[in-house]
């Protein structure tokens, strides 16, 4: 039976940690801000940004939203984006997705400002990870990283599967592996063999967008398994890219969901923020 890995308790620890700093901050006078842009009224994105804000009245950092109606232009948002990246009061900047179909995501994400890029989307940031040279890591990859490091199992030297090949998720998932010393397979839609392959990891990640698709009997005695799937049932209730019922039977440490990945990314959004307001005071040197 797997050890639960408990993403609410981790995330807690990681947002205190920002606290502390954020108070050594505030006694120089520095107040780091996240500014979250939401354009429309996506349910689903207006629960992410309440999150976000609560995740910031709890570090203790400044929260600035952007509400903006689902007809706005994508000239009207670059604009907003514009004014962020010049105002120096704002150390982070989040365009919440998905965008409304008017708006080309890749060119607002391309004109937020790299230093305040705190999702690190931007292809400035996403080469950076590319060579292990970064200030911020993507949210959830960084988040389910510092949950495989709770498991006290090293990445080095371990065969290393993600499921999924997302810019945001699964690509810089794989890196982040790597810069560890893992042995990293990618699996994609078009992968032969994917259970004979899940079957062969020591530390298997799910980011595919598919409900149970990772079954138990696809997952390897005594395996980490990361689930960073977020689907809904029918029945209303959310689950996961693993069937966590028969996944638990054979893996080592799994993670739930919810209270698993979810509450990792948001914490490291935090975290990000804070490094970004660092680097801005000239308190952390670029790399």
């Amino acid at each position: 039976m797997a050890v639960i890995i408990d993403g609410k308790q981790i995330s807690a620890s990681v947002k205190d940690e920002v606290r502390k700093e954020v108070e050594q901050l505030n006694q120089q006078g520095i107040c780091p801000c996240l500014a979250v842009v939401i354009v429309g009224d996506d349910p689903a994105s207006r629960v992410y940004v309440n999150n976000k804000k609560k995740a910031c009245a709890y570090t203790g950092m400044e929260s600035r939203e952007y509400a903006l109606s689902g007809e706005t232009s994508e000239e009207e948002l670059l604009k907003l984006v514009e004014e962020l990246n010049r105002d120096n009061s704002v150390n982070g900047i989040l365009v919440q997705l998905p965008l409304p179909k008017q708006i080309d995501e890749t060119k607002i994400l391309h004109a937020i400002s790299p230093a305040k890029d705190v999702d690190a989307f931007h292809p400035v940031n996403v080469g950076k990870i590319m060579v292990g040279d970064y200030d911020f890591l993507p949210c959830t990859p960084a988040g389910c990283m510092e949950l495989i490091r709770s498991t006290g199992v090293s990445v080095e030297g371990k065969s290393c599967v993600v499921v999924g090949r997302s810019n945001i998720v699964g690509k810089p998932m794989a890196m982040l592996l790597l810069h560890a010393n893992g042995t990293v397979t990618i699996c994609h839609s078009k992968t032969r063999n994917l259970a004979e392959i899940c079957r062969q990891a020591d530390i298997l990640i799910a980011a595919v967008g598919k409900a149970k698709m990772i079954t138990g009997d696809m997952i390897k005695e005594g395996a980490v398994v990361i689930d960073v799937g977020m689907n809904r049932l029918p029945n209303g209730k959310l689950c996961g890219d693993v069937d966590f019922e028969s996944a638990k039977e054979k893996a080592g440490f799994i993670t739930p969901v919810p209270g698993g990945v979810g509450p990792m990314t948001i914490a490291t959004l935090m975290k990000n923020t804070l490094t970004a307001a660092k680097v801005q005071h000239g308190l952390k040197e670029l790399k």
